[in-house]
């Protein structure tokens, strides 16, 4: 048993920058669930538009976290910070027309469990989200390295 402590041990430690992303986004991805739960399933806004709304509040969330937490990004000036803002809120209206796209399909289109489908959803959109963050929002430009 402490050998299976040690190993977890040495992944997290080894891989802190992704486990903290895994679990922020865990964290933002019971956000958005929870207010699209709400919305939809308790006040019956339409789907689209929970799902609109919940991800709105989710990348709030996520832009805090992420740039505070996850990949601790210290730009230096402000146009600086309000490109990486730009950026991740760019990448999060891409992603997040993707999850409006696989909701729509999914939910209203093929009558599918809109539960089920926000979680399959929310993973797909964790991964590309995290490949954009790491090597594209907040990784140095080669002008900061």
């Amino acid at each position: 048993m402490r050998a299976l402590f040690s190993k977890i041990s040495n992944i997290i430690c080894n891989n802190k920058q992704i486990v903290s992303y895994l679990f922020f986004g865990v964290c933002t991805t019971i956000l958005n669930m929870a207010a699209y739960a709400i919305l939809y399933e308790r006040l019956g806004i339409p789907n689209v538009s929970s799902t609109a709304a919940a991800w709105l509040l989710a990348v709030v969330f996520a832009y805090v976290t992420n740039k505070t937490l996850v990949f601790k990004s210290q730009r230096e000036n402000s146009a600086q910070q309000l490109m990486e803002f730009l950026s991740f809120f760019a990448c999060r209206a891409i992603t997040g027309l993707l999850d409006i796209a696989i909701m729509f399909v999914s939910v209203d289109y093929m009558g599918w469990s809109g539960l089920v489908w926000k979680l399959i959803s929310n993973i797909i959109v964790t991964v590309v989200n995290y490949v954009a963050s790491k090597f594209w929002i907040f990784s140095p430009t080669s002008k900061e390295k």
